[in-house]
Formats: structure tokens, sequence, C-alpha cells
């Protein structure tokens, strides 16, 4: 595998860790929320966004790499 397509992969595996973190704490936070303790679950939401951010963040990085060596 060259360097490029490693370094592609590895941005990859960056957002679905991230993603999976959000999921994670998504449930959690559903599950704060049914249990009436909105700060907690408030708590989550917000670690969800943020999982989820850098998970785009990620899949930029890995956009702009492809438009800087793709050819119009």
């Amino acid at each position: 595998m060259t360097e490029k397509l490693e370094a592609a992969a590895a941005l990859f595996d960056d957002a679905a860790a991230e993603l999976e973190e959000a999921a994670k704490h998504a449930r959690t936070a559903a599950r704060h929320f049914r249990n009436g303790e909105v700060p907690r679950g408030a708590a989550h939401a917000w670690a969800v966004y943020g999982h989820v951010q850098a998970a785009t963040e990620s899949l930029a990085a890995q956009a702009r790499e492809h438009a800087r060596e793709s050819n119009p």
C-alpha cells in the first residue's frame, strides 16, 4: 500500500472511531433524557456534537487531499 493510500485509510479510521464514540454518547444522552436527567443528557449531547465535528474534520481533510490530487 502506498503512503498516500495509508494516510487516506487512517483518516477514515479516525472518522469511524469518532462516529463510534458519538453513537455511544448519543445512547447515553437518550438514557439520561428518558430518566429526566437533563443536565447529564445535555452534557452527553454536546459530546455527540464534538465527536461528529471531529469526524467531519477528518473527512474534510481527506476531501481537501483528494481535491489537491484530482485532475479537473
